[in-house]
């Protein structure tokens, strides 16, 4: 529970300086912003994934609470996508998220719909319903990796 009011306390700390975040000073910080709200949504979506998985037991609490961050964060790391951003290490966005940006966007709003519907499979706590919710929102993840991830 104190993980959880924690991660919460991030969020909102996070929604309230977004105004601030949307003009970054340095590339550098605007990657680490989009890195600390993927790390986050990360985490959380992991944790629904180990109890779709079977490997912790099911708990529909945890796992709305886990959802609810997850459709929050999920709108948050897309203004840390700015030029000058671009990488070729491991994790970084290619090149054609810019070149190619109304489908990254599309992309992006299509993982944030599959977020918002995940937390409302949760609320309903029921494992079968968690886990086509899941499966939906981790295929967009997947997606947007494979086109758009080095």
């Amino acid at each position: 529970m104190r993980r959880i009011l924690l991660a919460l306390a991030t969020v909102v700390g996070v929604v309230t300086a977004l105004p601030a975040a949307a003009q970054f000073q340095k590339p550098e910080d605007a990657v680490k912003y989009r890195k600390g709200a993927f790390w986050v949504m990360g985490q959380h979506f992991g944790r629904i994934g180990a109890m779709v998985q079977g490997r912790v037991p099911f708990d529909g609490a945890v796992a709305a609470a886990n959802a609810e961050i997850v459709a929050d964060m999920s709108k948050l790391p897309f203004a840390g996508f700015v030029e000058g951003t671009a990488g070729t290490e491991k994790g970084t966005p290619k090149a054609n998220v810019w070149t190619d940006k109304a489908k990254f966007d599309a992309g992006a709003k299509k993982m944030q719909e599959e977020a918002a519907k995940l937390a409302t499979a949760a609320k309903a706590n029921n494992l079968e319903t968690l886990k086509t919710a899941f499966g939906s929102a981790a295929a967009t993840c997947k997606a947007c990796h494979d086109d758009y991830r080095n």
